[in-house]
């Protein structure tokens, strides 16, 4: 089993969003993934006295033991526990049920000898690589499904749509919403290499149209976690015109993640 992982802030000013790791146990026959892209608040009142990382950090420490050591817990469970114990972490201090409390998009995979489960919620990607080389991405589209002036304005993306029947959901503070992952299994024999992207990563294939997910799968072979992310900062800073980036940022915090199993 190979692991390579890197990460990178959109702005050395800024801390990095981002967070993920992984988890091997000592008989090296099973492991686990996860990987969150921190929601970025657009300034103001956000209810929380905490910032993103923080936020981050502890669930994705919670998702990353829960996920090794309750093998009898489904991924769904895992999430919301995770979201239930790090909302509990701070709700006498914080007002939860703020649409910008922290908050954050979630990768989670977990594998053995048998199988590898998988779970994706909001626009961070999973592509799972079969034997013969097909790569599977397993996306949640909602984000994408909206039409497009709603997401024009922060205030109207909050009120309307953001962790909203009919928009889109990300991990904040309800358990409920783990529910609502895109979820399931394959067999370990259908599985040689598993990536993980968040949205700043996988702009590589979504904005820049370099090539399809399994170029970017093979790019991540080839180049490593960091080479990915660098070949992404040259486009960026590549698009003096904005003819892919539009209106997003120029740089966003970037993270990848490739399980050779």
């Amino acid at each position: 089993m190979r692991i390579d992982l890197a990460t990178e802030p959109g702005s050395p000013e800024r801390p990095n969003e981002d967070w993920a790791a992984t988890a091997v146990p000592a008989s090296g026959q099973g492991g686990v993934l996860v990987l969150l892209d921190g929601v970025t608040p657009p300034g103001g009142d956000v209810g929380c006295v905490h910032p993103v990382p923080w936020f981050t950090a502890r669930l994705g420490g919670s998702l990353v033991e829960l996920s090794a050591s309750r093998q009898d817990l489904t991924l769904t469970d895992v999430l919301a526990e995770s979201i239930r114990r790090t909302a509990d972490s701070h709700r006498t201090l914080c007002d939860l049920s703020h649409a910008r409390t922290p908050q954050a998009t979630v990768v989670l995979a977990r594998w053995d000898r048998e199988r590898v489960e998988h779970l994706v919620l909001s626009d961070s990607v999973l592509l799972l690589e079969a034997p013969d080389g097909t790569v599977v991405p397993v996306l949640d589209d909602r984000l994408d499904r909206l039409p497009p002036g709603l997401l024009a304005s922060e205030a109207v993306t909050d009120a309307r749509v953001r962790n909203k029947e009919g928009g889109f959901f990300t991990a904040a503070a309800d358990p409920l919403v783990a529910s609502l992952a895109v979820t399931g299994e394959t067999p370990r024999s259908e599985v040689r290499a598993l990536a993980a992207l968040t949205d700043g990563a996988s702009r590589w294939t979504e904005k820049f149209r370099e090539g399809d997910w399994t170029a970017a799968l093979e790019l991540l072979r080839e180049a490593g976690a960091q080479g990915l992310i660098d070949r992404v900062r040259e486009l960026e800073r590549g698009d003096t015109e904005r003819r892919y980036l539009r209106r997003s940022k120029t740089h966003d915090d970037a993270t990848a993640a490739l399980a050779e199993l």
